[in-house]
């Protein structure tokens, strides 16, 4: 029973209560997944009471500010940081100091993980902390109890992080009083806190004083309630007795009232504690009526006569979904939102990024129930997917509603099977949730991931579950969300911890320490224990209608059959479990796309929110994070946050900011022709034709060679992809025009994140200026600016540009638009009845586009003063190699990328395919197949790809497939044209193109080996705590599972070691965003479930580095973040100029007449961040962040240095840990200040001072990985065969099983000169050269080296490539550097 305490008998004034209140600058009740950095005060020591004034800095008034765990290193590194000097200007490039990087505290192991107990209680601390609040979240506090009590028992978790958790059980315990009230709940706290917290010696906060008074005030009266008062009060060690009553969200002003009333030593603090003498006044509280709506229906719009997209035959599923959320927009025809007050469209946005699965619920009911008024029976009588998600959804939804009956059984049978133990685990999780929306959302992630991996296929069962749970959590999460911002719940929820403000002059710290435990997103095992309850609850319920003709009556026969079936198959030697669709279901999956999730990606109607916190910014409602980091990358995240809360990531996120806040509308005229085009059904420009007749090949006979037919069969499989692929296309297309539609009338933003390397993209997923063709035609700048003489100019450069006549001069260029005004005015005025001459152009819809704008302009009366929206473009002459050229200071280079001054645009990909003709040519001579077949099949956009993206690392394999897609593309039927495989001919050209780049960008490949020897070291090096760690014979390794005796330790291997070589690469870019590389070699975890055990990859940081990936990708990757530095730079200053900017990363858009001032932005931005030694800088960082490691790196066989350590190692008989440790200590004492350790280290003899008497060079361990990704670049034979695809790249080669051919006997001899023996392996099969033993062997080029030794040396890195003579300065005089 609550009871209310008696009134003060001494009252103090509201006013008073509030004035004594003292600032808090740590959190109130930090979140579940911050328990662990809470700086609450423990009260352990007693402070002297001493008075204070409130009119003191809130500094000195507020709780004594202790070191984060960020900050309480016991040797942090010697900070040199250099404070940011002042600055004038956003744009400014900040001062950094590369030897005082954002370091992250190296991470101890965590913790062992035990079996899940009796009580259903998971044995991951992770795990149990996810529970735990999940537990509280829905108020289910007797699971709660037994959670924490397994938590404290485990005696893992230090005390500061104990009583965190205990404080949140204690909040939770008083709210729910509130809610349901219970006689005994007050004594069951009492009891808690002496067994659990007082009774084990728990060191307590202030909070954990405030909760325990809350319940005394509430459940108490009279003597009773003094004794307690008194006695919690009796705790507080003197003045913090003043942190308890500023426990605000805990203790209302009437408690502390009561409190200072029963306790006298508070009262006379309160009294005795000063006002102000000159106390601020009080600033009026001036409540502002809300606006009336606007009434958006007068005046009334003008009648719309613009035409309905005509739909794809698609069932409607998802197109229906996206015009039920876009209805809105019809009922405001005519009318621009942006008229209206920002509070209006606030809540207009809001309302667009509301929940849709209500909606989908609400949609599958109408239609089932207009079916049924009907009269049809919607299981039986129609074939239509959407009219039986009802039925799904109904069935799934008593299926739930059974199994949540069943949750409080299991958790409460004593003895639990592995059943109950499963539903004690996810059950506190589908708690926050409801049966009817967990449905709903089940339904709608399966469909969307059986659709987006190719229904036919079925999907992995992992993937569908990781899928599946991720729109879960997610749901659950937006419903948390929306609950707290209930203002009714908001009451009595707790704050959220208030930032801490340091003092201006405080030290920011380089050290951060990140928590062991992840627990702002569920651990792996809750989400593949939630997923495998609802899929199986799905795969149980819906079933789908098959209706077939009977083969001998020919009637009709219906049948519900279940929708899915779970299966397993054999997948390079392993069990793989699949998930396949009913054959019925894929023929509906494929007809209708998915569209119901699309409410949460449109365009936003206001400006989006500023991004002020790593997940704070975008969207209103779903605030997406800053840096898009996959799941299970733990480091970015970290490392990112920190840098946000030191200030390091302003002009990032501002960058972001700026991008989204341009504004864009849709180009009517355009998008008019545009819908006339889609709507007439045929092929125009990149629309895909609604009925493509794509004729199929011709079946041989029977009796004809069975190669042929299979040829044949996959001939026939092709013409079916490739209708099924125009298919999707012209669905995806019929999203977008649809949007467009809808926001035809509107002024709308693309809020922007970025990828790991700061590379932004908008958020938005379907309509965006980042899309097709057909996108950007059909996009303009809301605001518009005069064109002026300059303006004009650029305006017919533009033209010029979008339609392919890019390499001319500039006046080549404006006369080539005027050369074509016939052409620009019949496009304008029959566009789809005319000469159609914009179809021509090689940006169709944007040639169109820039045809419209020029025309009126010209029509105009004065073309200078005509306003132009259309965004005009200056790109970059591929500006990886830009970026290369001006790190390398190579002035041929930089010439052949603009870089360089020059009359003429110089054509790097025109270069390139020069060259390739040319040696084509040379091989002429010889009577080379190939270049018979080739020659004159080479052109510049053969070749623009693969040139393009051999500097971001693509591998010669990708470099054959870009290749071999260009020329599938011009020529067909090339194959039979020559009789030579189009793949061997891709492999002749790849080859060509890299031998020219090879020539062409010397100083790029020097600088490309650089970095990636950086990376090859840092890989295999180990930090000096790990070392410390083993010298110390801590366990470094993950624990087995399997628990090992603390009294016997584990045997150390070298195996064990290397498994610790965790570093990875991380650097700074010139904004100062810190970049982390995520590839790890995931460790495997096996996970019951009841449909079967998984094997999972669980990413950690404590993993091992995928050694290979991380130093493949560190050159593009390290590329890719200058360009994203120099793109968000020019952004700043753009818009401190007032221009309009967009981005599509090397490819910037402003008004015609703001070109010559981005252009000159363009510049100086460039030259801003390579005027600074950029590869000097990274290297003082490695040296810094790097400090100390040694590294295991390999000796070549048969040198005189590695006799000498081989002898050495024979003589003392070393092992590999031994020799690491030796040489950990000789570098300490020879670091160390006192001489004698000094002249001790140098008298140590090691592998490594061995190594270094001899003088020799530092080894180039890197090499052959390298050599698969170096500029220019060509692996051999083996090495090509084993090179997989760089992370860099999207998309990874299919696993399909395919058959070898002679073709693939040929393209390893394809350097060989034996030209005949070459011809007659092109016409055989690999069956038939087996058959006739006439393979012929292909002589390696070299024996394979023996291993080397391994050895530890310190790791150092090498000396940074010379720089050319390229002035980057000179870059100003560039008219043609971004054009």
């Amino acid at each position: 029973m609550l009871v209310r305490s008696p009134p003060a008998r001494r009252s103090l004034s509201l006013h008073r209560l509030g004035s004594i209140r003292r600032p808090q600058f740590v959190a109130g009740h930090p979140p579940l997944h911050s328990f662990h950095t809470s700086s609450r005060r423990l009260l352990t020591s007693r402070i002297t009471p001493r008075r204070r004034s409130l009119s003191q800095d809130a500094h000195a008034s507020g709780p004594v500010f202790q070191r984060s765990l960020a900050t309480a290193m016991s040797d942090p590194l010697p900070s040199t940081y250099v404070h940011p000097l002042p600055y004038s200007r956003i744009s400014d490039l900040r001062p950094f100091d590369p030897s005082s990087p954002l370091l992250l505290k190296d991470q101890d192991d965590p913790y062992p993980r035990s079996k899940m107990n009796s009580q259903g209680v998971p044995g991951g601390v992770d795990e149990m902390l996810s529970v735990l609040d999940a537990c509280l979240q829905v108020g289910k506090l007797d699971r709660a109890a037994i959670v924490l009590d397994r938590l404290s028992n485990i005696n893992l978790l230090p005390g500061h992080e104990l009583i965190a958790l205990h404080n949140q059980y204690l909040r939770a315990a008083i709210d729910k009083a509130f809610e349901e009230p219970d006689s005994e709940w007050a004594q069951s706290l009492h009891k808690w806190y002496e067994l659990h917290i007082k009774g084990k010696g728990i060191p307590q906060t202030s909070e954990t004083i405030a909760c325990m008074l809350k319940v005394s005030l509430l459940s108490a009266q009279g003597t009773r309630l003094e004794r307690l008062v008194a006695r919690y009060m009796d705790m507080m060690p003197g003045d913090a007795i003043y942190q308890v009553l500023s426990e605000d969200d805990i203790l209302s002003q009437q408690d502390v009232g009561t409190i200072a009333n029963i306790y006298q030593p508070a009262s006379d603090l309160l009294d005795d504690w000063e006002l102000p003498q000159d106390e601020e006044p009080q600033l009026p509280v001036t409540e502002v009526s809300p606006t009336q709506p606007a009434d958006i229906s007068e005046p009334k719009p003008e009648r719309d006569d613009t035409p309905q997209v005509m739909a794809v035959q698609q069932k409607g599923l998802g197109l229906k979904t996206l015009r039920r959320v876009l209805s809105f927009f019809s009922k405001i025809d005519g009318q621009d939102i942006s008229q209206l007050p920002y509070a209006e469209r606030r809540e207009i946005q809001a309302r667009l990024e509301q929940d849709c699965v209500d909606a989908a619920i609400n949609r599958w009911r109408e239609e089932n129930r207009a079916l049924m008024k009907m009269g049809l029976n919607t299981t039986l009588s129609t074939n239509a997917l959407n009219s039986q998600l009802y039925e799904w959804q109904y069935a799934l939804e008593r299926r739930l509603e059974e199994e949540f009956a069943l949750f409080g059984e299991s958790e409460a049978r004593e003895r639990k099977n592995e059943e109950d133990q499963d539903r004690c685990l996810y059950a506190p999780f589908l708690r926050q949730s409801n049966p009817e929306r967990l449905a709903a959302v089940t339904i709608m992630s399966v469909l969307n991931a059986l659709s987006s991996a190719g229904a036919d296929k079925g999907i992995q069962l992992s993937t569908l579950l990781s899928h599946l749970s991720k729109a879960i959590e997610e749901d659950i999460r937006y419903l948390i969300r929306h609950k707290l911002s209930d203002p009714k719940v908001k009451k009595k929820t707790r704050k959220p911890p208030p930032v801490v403000q340091l003092p201006a002059n405080a030290e920011k710290s380089n050290i951060i320490a990140a928590p062991v435990y992840e627990t702002k997103t569920w651990p792996v095992l809750i989400k593949t224990k939630v997923g495998v309850a609802l899929l199986s609850a799905l795969m149980d319920t819906a079933k789908v209608n098959v209706v077939r003709e009977h083969p001998k009556t020919k009637a009709l026969v219906s049948q519900r059959q279940p929708a899915m079936a779970h299966t397993q198959i054999h997948r390079k030697g392993k069990k793989v479990g699949l998930v396949m669709p009913n054959k019925f279901l894929v023929e509906l999956l494929k007809r209708e796309p998915r569209g119901d999730f699309l409410a949460r990606h449109l365009p936003m109607l206001v400006e989006p929110e500023p991004w002020t916190k790593f997940d704070k910014g975008g969207f209103i409602e779903f605030p997406a994070q800053l840096v898009r980091v996959k799941h299970g990358e733990k480091d970015q995240r970290i490392y990112a946050e920190a840098a946000m809360e030191r200030g390091d990531m302003e002009q990032v996120s501002k960058g972001l900011d700026v991008l989204g806040r341009t504004r864009w509308r849709i180009n009517r005229p355009v998008f008019d022709v545009m819908l006339e085009a889609w709507n007439s059904g045929e092929e125009v420009a990149n629309i895909p034709p609604l009925d493509p007749q794509i004729p199929l090949p011709p079946e041989p006979e029977a009796s004809d060679n069975p190669w042929q037919r299979r040829e044949w069969i996959r001939a026939v499989k092709a013409v079916e992809n490739q209708k099924s692929g125009l298919h999707s296309e012209r669905c995806f297309m019929n999203f977008q025009l649809e949007i467009a539609r809808a926001f035809k009338d509107q002024t709308f933003y693309f809020p922007h994140n970025m990828d790991f390397r700061g590379r932004a993209y908008p958020i938005p997923t379907y309509l965006n200026h980042m899309g097709a063709d057909h996108v950007r035609g059909m996009l303009c700048f809301a605001s518009g600016k005069e064109l002026g003489e300059n303006g004009l100019r650029w305006l017919k450069v533009h033209l010029a540009n979008v339609f392919g006549y890019d390499k001319a001069s500039l006046k080549e260029r404006e006369s080539f638009a005027i050369d074509h005004l016939d052409d620009i005015y019949d496009s304008v005025t029959k566009p789809l009845t005319g000469k159609r001459w914009w179809l021509q152009a090689e940006d169709a819809w944007q040639c169109l586009a820039t045809c419209f704008e020029l025309k009126a302009a010209l029509d105009s009366p004065d073309p200078t003063k005509y306003v132009s929206h259309l965004p005009v473009h200056q790109d970059g002459t591929c500006n990886g190699l830009q970026h290369y050229a001006a790190l390398g200071g190579d002035l041929w280079g930089a010439q052949q990328v603009n870089l360089e001054p020059g009359d003429r645009p110089a054509d790097v990909y025109s270069a390139v395919a020069e060259l390739v003709k040319k040696s084509i040519a040379q091989d002429l001579k010889t009577d080379n197949i190939f270049a018979k077949a080739i020659d004159g099949k080479i052109t510049r956009k053969v070749v623009k790809q693969t040139v393009m993206t051999n500097v971001y690392g693509v591998t010669f394999i990708g470099a054959k497939a870009q290749v071999l897609k260009q020329l599938d593309a011009a020529y067909p039927n090339l194959q039979q044209e020559t009789g030579i495989p189009a793949t061997l001919l891709s492999s002749y050209i790849a080859t060509k193109i890299f031998k020219g780049l090879s020539s062409m960008f010397r100083g790029a490949h020097d600088i490309q080996y650089w970095l990636g020897e950086c990376a090859g070291r840092v890989c295999r090096a180990l930090t000096p705590e790990q070392i410390d760690r083993l010298a110390n014979g801590e366990a470094i390794t993950k624990t087995p599972k399997h628990s090992v005796s603390r009294n016997k330790k584990p045997k150390r291997t070298a195996s064990d070691i290397l498994s610790q070589l965790r570093s990875t690469i991380i650097w700074t870019t010139p904004l100062r965003m810190p970049v982390v590389q995520p590839y790890r070699k995931g460790g495997v975890r096996v996970i019951n479930t009841s449909m079967q055990d998984l094997n999972l990859q669980v990413p950690e940081r404590s993993d091992p580095v995928n050694r290979r990936k991380q130093l493949q990708a560190f050159p593009p990757n390290f590329i890719h973040s200058l360009d994203a530095s120099h793109m968000l730079l020019s952004a700043l200053e753009c818009d401190e100029l007032g221009l309009s900017f967009a981005a599509v990363h090397d490819s910037f858009w402003t008004h015609a007449s703001d070109i010559d001032v981005m252009n000159r932005v363009l510049r100086d931005c460039f030259i801003k961040i390579h005027s600074d030694d950029v590869i000097g800088r990274l290297l003082s960082e490695f040296e810094a962040r790097y400090k100390g490691s040694v590294y295991l790196t390999k000796i070549e066989r048969g040198t005189p240095v590695e006799a000498k350590i081989a002898a050495h190692r024979r003589r003392n008989n070393l092992s590999l840990k031994a020799e690491l440790l030796l040489e950990h200590k000789r570098q300490r004492l020879l670091m160390s200040p006192d001489p004698e350790e000094v002249k001790q280290g140098r008298e140590m003899v090691t592998a490594a001072s061995i190594y270094e008497e001899m003088s020799a060079s530092q080894p180039l361990s890197t090499i052959d990985e390298m050599n698969r990704v170096g500029l220019g670049n060509i692996p051999d034979a083996e090495t090509t065969k084993s090179t997989e695809t760089t992370p860099s790249e999207e998309h990874e080669n299919d696993d399909e099983l395919s058959v070898a051919s002679g073709s693939d006997q040929a393209e390893a001899i394809l350097d060989s000169e034996d030209v005949e023996h070459l011809k007659n392996m092109l016409d055989t099969n690999c069956f038939e050269i087996t058959l006739k033993g006439n393979s012929k062997k292909i002589v390696q080029k070299g024996k394979s080296a023996a291993p080397g030794l391994n050895v530890w040396l310190p790791l150092t890195f090498p000396e940074v490539p010379k720089k050319g003579d390229f002035d980057v300065s000179r870059l100003k005089e560039s008219q043609y550097f971004f054009s």
